[in-house]
């Protein structure tokens, strides 16, 4: 049996796991890490994000987390020449309400005593003030929050929205990355300042002076000898968790998209990624509505659906692509190395995407046959709030269940555990996103209550 010894093992590279390794070699130097995987790095999770990022989110800490994150990101930004494709054209939440007082309370609670600065209302047709969306560059568009609620104002900005919208947030420090780009920057840091890969399955950790990790692998079997381990494991990181005799409290649905070649120029290049925030009634036709009611298994889909249904441009303003995605399905489920793909989602999505940018019905019935169907786990707590920091036995941390925002809090996320592991100074966010949050009552009250910010 190969042997190997390390001072840090990470199991899992996707795109935590790697942020994780990067911030201990960048800020802490430390390089003697090994990286643990089945597969190659961001083939899994990671492969199926939808690569955007916000700082939205309904309580401070978790503003404060995405801030972080975002800030990390721009600097990678600039330091790579942007090849991380970061733009910033924001989260635009689209809704036939006029009345939005509940959701401008969830903004006041997410950016606390810095909400009325950072919320600017524009009531007219000109509004002069709100910097339009129309050129991806990030420098220069303000923070904050754009709230439109003019029609007219509304249809000047997206001209693609159905003429019902009545409101839009557009959150400001928000847009899309390559996340595969930014996985590869750090993969190649990580590979000049020696951190090692093995690919195999972790199938057994045993505990004595070090950690001792045993994989299969195709290459026979290994053992690898650790005095630090580090649980970023996605999906599987509950398996990993009683490995060491640990019960994470994390649950894990299946969520899909699409993505297709926008051949028809169906939405704009330089719409924002836009969320339809109504439920809604799919667009069916009259006789696929009764065939659907008198099917007991898909009568679900006849009746009303939730909102938060997502579209946004893909590929740059020079691109043809668009992606669509619903995170509807709220059924846990035990995570599959093969996705549980539903061949009917892709008409889903599209019927559904259709009422907020209606010209995308020209591809009923008739999306084009290159169209992308993927799915990836979101692994996630109750609150939706991430673990991050120790984990049961000395030496065992945890960088996971970060649901569907890997991919815009994974910088931050790795920088976390990182000073976890290093034993450095913390964040004031740190502790309420470790195990200690659970013996915090006052906290998870205020949690339960409160939005789950799963947009």
């Amino acid at each position: 049996m190969t042997q190997k010894h390390t001072e840090v093992a990470i199991i899992g590279t996707g795109i935590i796991g790697i942020s994780t390794a990067y911030y201990l070699a960048i800020n802490h130097g430390v390089s003697n890490i090994i990286l643990i995987d089945r597969d190659q790095p961001m083939a899994f999770t990671s492969a199926q994000s939808g690569e955007n990022y916000r700082n939205w989110w309904p309580h401070p800490a978790m503003v404060d987390f995405t801030n972080r994150s975002i800030d990390l990101m721009e600097k990678i930004s600039r330091d790579s020449g942007n090849r991380i494709n970061k733009n910033r054209r924001g989260y635009a939440l689209a809704t036939r309400e006029s009345n939005i007082d509940a959701l401008v309370d969830q903004l006041h609670q997410g950016l606390g005593e810095s909400a009325n600065q950072l919320l600017r209302f524009h009531e007219d047709a000109s509004s002069s003030s709100y910097f339009r969306p129309d050129k991806p560059d990030w420098e220069p568009v303000p923070d904050g929050v754009d709230i439109l609620r003019n029609r007219e104002l509304i249809k000047s900005v997206f001209p693609s929205y159905a003429h019902d919208i009545q409101s839009v947030v557009h959150i400001r420090r928000g847009g899309d990355i390559s996340g595969q780009q930014l996985g590869m920057y750090m993969l190649e840091f990580l590979k000049e300042a020696g951190v090692r890969r093995v690919i195999g399955e972790v199938k057994e950790i045993r505990q004595g002076d070090d950690f001792i990790i045993l994989l299969s692998s195709p290459a026979g079997n290994q053992e690898i000898r650790a005095a630090k381990v580090i649980n970023a494991a996605g999906p599987f990181a509950d398996k990993i968790a009683e490995m060491l005799g640990v019960d994470l409290p994390v649950f894990h649905t299946f969520q899909q998209k699409i993505a297709f070649d926008d051949r028809e120029k169906a939405v704009l290049r330089n719409m924002p990624f836009s969320i339809d925030l109504d439920g809604q009634n799919i667009d069916w036709s009259d006789e696929e509505r009764e065939m659907l009611l008198e099917d007991s298994e898909y009568r679900w889909l006849a009746e009303g659906m939730p909102g938060a249904i997502h579209c946004r441009p893909d590929g740059g303003d020079n691109g043809t692509w668009v992606k669509l995605g619903w995170a509807y399905n709220a059924s846990p489920a035990n995570p599959t190395w093969e996705p549980p793909l539903d061949e009917n989602f892709p008409d889903i999505v599209l019927r559904g995407a259709a009422l907020l940018n209606p010209s995308l019905k020209v591809y009923y019935g008739k999306l084009p046959r290159s169209t992308h169907h993927y799915g990836g786990w979101y692994t996630m707590t109750d609150e939706n709030w991430p673990l991050i920091g120790p984990m049961g036995p000395e030496g065992a941390f945890m960088n996971c269940a970060l649901s569907g925002y890997g991919t815009m809090a994974a910088c931050a996320a790795g920088e976390l555990c990182a000073a976890w592991v290093a034993d450095a100074e913390l964040p004031q966010y740190a502790q309420g996103f470790s195990l200690a949050r659970y013996e915090d009552d006052a906290l998870m009250a205020k949690l339960s209550s409160s939005d789950k910010g799963l947009l």
